[in-house]
Parts: structure tokens; sequence; C-alpha cells
């Protein structure tokens, strides 16, 4: 099999080396890089101009298929400063990668390593040569389909048992993908941001002791938690209330995470029920948030499309500003479930979901978006600062 494609000199043929098979049978034709062999999962498209490999190493992406709107991906290479998975070990994560164009060699001064060798390490398989601006259209149209992506350099494929496979996998609704990204046992955390001139820094003088709950957590999220002058020890997701209140926390953070946030909440809401009875400051982003509105009593809803990308508006009610802002969540709070103690913070302005609750009585508020970006712009950084701000209020009441 061959496809055509525009070249610099006109019109050239290329072998198909590549495929995205469709759960509907569809099957889309490209050229293969990365890693070889076959994945089944979740087909999504990501807006983002700039970070990806800081996108291919969110957690929260496990179980999934990423499509790059953007057409020129890879053309930077890549580095062991942008990786955000704080589990080395963890083996799940992003499956496969669909762009536009192929991958040029790298041309940054930060470059290390190849976009193509780096793939190959971390085994992700990648295809290009797609219209990734209809494959966008489908999504949006049709929702999240399920698909296997799969790379054989020879260009050999069984195609009836791939189509096969894509219609049979149960997909995200359902799933609790959160064991395969968690951390196995306690660490500490005292990373700061990075800047040019020195790189990473490190949190020498904390003020506050945060336990975060690790459901697939971020770098950049456990950085900004450092930067803020809190020293962080990460537990692992099945960690118990006992666990996490013999630590002696200041306040709970909880992380970011993929799959359906109901499948995990069957072990993780007891957990947050506990500690919301006793009143310790919390703070939770992306499945966080969802997981604290299923403690709640709310409920959460899978998304016809997801939101994915850098460049979402959300409208903060505490400032009455809007903020431009990171996205990765497929799952979103109901609002119309909220009870009466929970107050909407934030929604999105691209289809007014809930993005942001806080609880009246109790210390504890979630949004659903990535204030830490990384990638992203900076505008919710703030709400690190909020938290702080909250654990330095109730310490202050304990000491009245």
């Amino acid at each position: 099999m061959t496809t055509s494609e525009n070249g610099a000199s006109g019109w050239v043929e290329r072998k198909v080396t590549a495929l995205l098979v469709l759960a509907d049978g569809t099957v889309l034709e490209g050229q293969g890089f990365g890693a070889t062999g076959e994945k089944t999962g979740e087909v999504c498209f990501n807006t983002a101009m700039t970070g990806y490999q800081e996108i291919l190493t969110d957690p929260s992406y496990a179980g999934q298929i990423l499509t790059f709107t953007f057409p020129h991906i890879g053309n930077t290479g890549t580095n062991e400063e942008d990786i955000e998975t704080s589990n080395l070990a963890a083996k799940a994560g992003v499956l496969g990668l669909v762009v536009h164009a192929p991958v040029t060699n790298p041309s940054n001064h930060r470059a290390t390593q190849h976009f193509d060798e780096w793939l190959k390490r971390h085994g992700i398989i990648g295809l290009s040569g797609l219209d990734t601006r209809a494959l966008v259209a489908l999504v949006r149209d049709k929702g999240m389909p399920n698909a296997v992506i799969a790379h054989a350099p020879d260009g050999v494929f069984d195609i009836p048992a791939l189509k096969a496979k894509a219609a049979s996998f149960k997909g995200m609704a359902g799933t609790d993908l959160v064991p395969g990204v968690t951390t196995a046992r306690n660490f500490e955390w005292d990373e700061t941001v990075w800047t040019l001139e020195s790189g990473y820094g490190r949190q020498t003088a904390p003020r506050y002791k945060v336990v975060a709950i690790d459901y697939g957590i971020k770098r950049n999220i456990l950085r900004l938690l450092a930067e803020a002058g809190c020293a962080v020890t990460v537990v692992p997701s099945t960690a118990s209330a006992a666990d996490i209140l013999a630590l002696r926390p200041d306040g709970v953070f909880l992380s970011n995470g993929p799959g359906d946030p109901a499948a995990t909440g069957a072990y993780a809401v007891p957990v947050i029920k506990e500690l919301l009875e006793r009143k310790i400051p919390i703070f939770g982003i992306c499945l966080g948030h969802q997981l604290m509105a299923l403690a709640i009593g709310a409920k959460t809803v899978k998304m016809h499309q997801g939101h994915h990308g850098a460049n979402h508006p959300v409208m903060d009610f505490t400032t009455g500003k809007v903020e431009i802002v990171s996205m990765n969540h497929g799952f979103a709070v109901d609002r119309d479930s909220l009870p009466p103690d929970a107050r909407e913070t934030h929604k999105s302005l691209f289809d007014g979901s809930n993005c942001g609750l806080e609880l009246t009585g109790r210390p504890a508020f979630s949004v659903q978006h990535h204030p830490e970006a990384s990638p992203g712009p900076r505008d919710s950084h703030y709400l690190f600062a909020r938290f702080v701000a909250l654990m330095d209020r109730v310490k202050q009441d304990k000491a009245a």
C-alpha cells in the first residue's frame, strides 16, 4: 500500500507502514515512526501548539491515542527536563500519537534526543501523513472513537483482525487506569520550578507539609507546591486516610490522573470523605476535582470530545476574570448534581461545563483545568497561593 502527499518537489508516493483503525471499521493510512506493534485505546485530539513532550508524558493520557492539531510535532527534539511523569517506572501512558507532517531532525539548543528515538524508548507508536483536520472533525462530530494504532515497517497488516480488536475494545467508561500510573510507595519532593539561568531549584525552608495523593501526578504540580513553600510527601492512590493522617499534613492535594473517576472513586472516595470530615485543607486538580465532587455526592459524566489543549478560556467567578488555561480531561462534573454546600467557582467558556468548586463549611476547593500548565499559560498559578493561604488560615484558626 502507498499514500500520496504533496512534498517540496511535488506529489510523492510513500509506503503505508502505519494504520489507525477505528471501531466503526474506518481505516486511516500513514507512515509509522516511533515504536512498532499495535495498541488499542481511545482517540482524542490536543490543540496545543507547543509542549508536545510534556503532553505525551502527562499520565492523564493513559489509555489514549493522541492526535495533535498542530502540524509540526517533534521538530524541537526531546530532553530529560521536560518529562512530566513523576513515576518513571510506570508503563502506562499515551499509547500512540497521530500527526500531519513527518518528523524532522531536531532544531533546538535544549534537544538531547531525536523525537523518533524518544518515542521508541517510551514505547509510543507514531503515525504521520494523516489529514489530522479531518480526524479532528470526526472526533468533534461523532465523539472520541475507540481505535487500534498499528506500525509495521514492512507494511503488512491483518486488517480484519485490527478491525475486530478496535470494535471489541470496551473504552474508557468504567475503567480505572490509575493503578498503571500511581507510585508504589511514598516519596518526598522538594524540586522547584525551572528557570533559564539555573534550571530547577530546591525548597530548603518549607512552611507547610502537604500530602499529595498520586492518581497520576505531574511533576510541575509538585514543583509549584514546593515553590509555594510546601514540603511534599507523595503517597500512592490506595493510601488510606489513616496513612495520610499519620503524616500530620497541613493540607492534602488530590492529583490529576486518567480513566473514569467513578471507577477510581470506588477506593478513593471513602478516603476523601474522611479527610473532608476532618476539615483538613484540600486542593484537587482534574481527576482530583472529579473525585472530590463524587465524595460530596455529585456525579461525573463522560464528555463527547473532552477538553485537551492549552488555549481554553475559563471564567473564575471568585475574581470575575477570564483565564486561558491548559485542559486534559474526558470526564466532567455534572454541575446540576452539586449539593447545596458546594459552590461552582469556575466554568468553561467553550461549552459551559463545570471547571471548579469550593465547599462551604469545609476548607476544600478544586478545579478541572491544569493550573500548573506545562505546557500552557500561567494564568492560574495563583491557585497554589490560594491553597497555601487556606492552610495558613486553618492553622491560625486552630492556634486561636
